[in-house]
């Protein structure tokens, strides 16, 4: 099956599951939330501090193309790890169905860490913008790929207004070109896996750097796993760099990210950029 074969796939799967989360979990219960309120991390902060990693570490047990990576690491030991390990910000995986992942996975990371949280999911519908803010988010996932330019500036202003930062993933030229919007995005990732042929390769992120505007924080995302690799990605402008598998392959993937952040810290510095 091709990696767009299973987006499609995931996209409906995750429309049918909004429609019953919806039914248990309305709006009105999702508003009273403890966290509803509460006034969220900034991630262009946190991945622009002077002297920081620029690692969004993520907790993903599994993916639909390799099958389980890690399926019994504990959320609490793992994301507090990752914390103190250096890592500037969390990325959480809460696709059930194709990534093992659950939203009380992120709710237990708030409780644990003190720095921005992604909720990374296959967002397609502005529930799913209200249940991120009501769980404990700091910040979304928009997929370019599955989202038309109209969708992403709705649900892009929706989180916004919440307080919420937009982390677009975009995976070419293409999908850059007609998904760039201040107004709904803040962080433009770039995703280095092909989406036909599930390669990797880093040149993505190397040959699109130009073309994102300097107004947005850029990340680099997969296929990431040496600072050399940050550092080569540090020198075309990139800031935030999230890296999952490399991490949680190992029994404790907290340790893997202590090991990369020291690495990191022996890179070469990088000018001071004020978000």
């Amino acid at each position: 099956m091709s990696q767009a074969t299973i987006l499609d796939t995931i996209v409906a799967h995750k429309r049918q599951e909004i429609a019953s989360r919806r039914e248990l979990l309305p709006t009105k219960l999702l508003e009273t939330s403890l966290y509803f309120n509460s006034q969220p991390l900034s991630l262009r902060k946190y991945l622009l501090r002077e002297g920081g990693s620029g690692l969004i570490a993520e907790f993903k047990r599994k993916s639909p193309s390799k099958g389980w990576i890690n399926q019994y690491a504990p959320v609490e030991r793992t994301t507090l790890g990752y914390m103190q390990a250096g890592a500037a910000a969390l990325s959480v995986l809460t696709d059930t169905e194709f990534f093992g992942g659950k939203n009380e996975d992120l709710t237990t990371a708030r409780r644990f860490n003190f720095c921005p949280i992604v909720r990374k999911d296959f967002v397609v519908d502005e529930y799913q913008i209200l249940e991120a803010k009501s769980v404990g988010a700091d910040a979304v996932l928009l997929i370019a790929a599955v989202l038309t330019p109209a969708e992403i500036d709705t649900l892009g202003r929706l989180a916004r207004s919440l307080g919420l930062e937009v982390l677009l993933e975009v995976h070419d030229g293409e999908e850059l070109a007609r998904s760039i919007n201040a107004d709904a995005v803040n962080l433009i990732g770039v995703n280095n896996r092909n989406l036909h042929d599930f390669s990797l390769s880093l040149d993505t992120s190397m040959a699109l750097a130009e073309a994102i505007p300097n107004e947005f924080v850029k990340v680099s995302e997969s296929g990431i796993s040496t600072a050399a690799a940050i550092g080569q990605l540090r020198e075309v402008g990139f800031r935030g760099f999230l890296l999952g598998e490399a991490f949680m392959r190992h029994a404790r993937p907290e340790r893997a990210c202590a090991a990369l952040v020291q690495e990191i810290a022996a890179l070469p510095k990088i000018e001071s950029v004020v978000a």
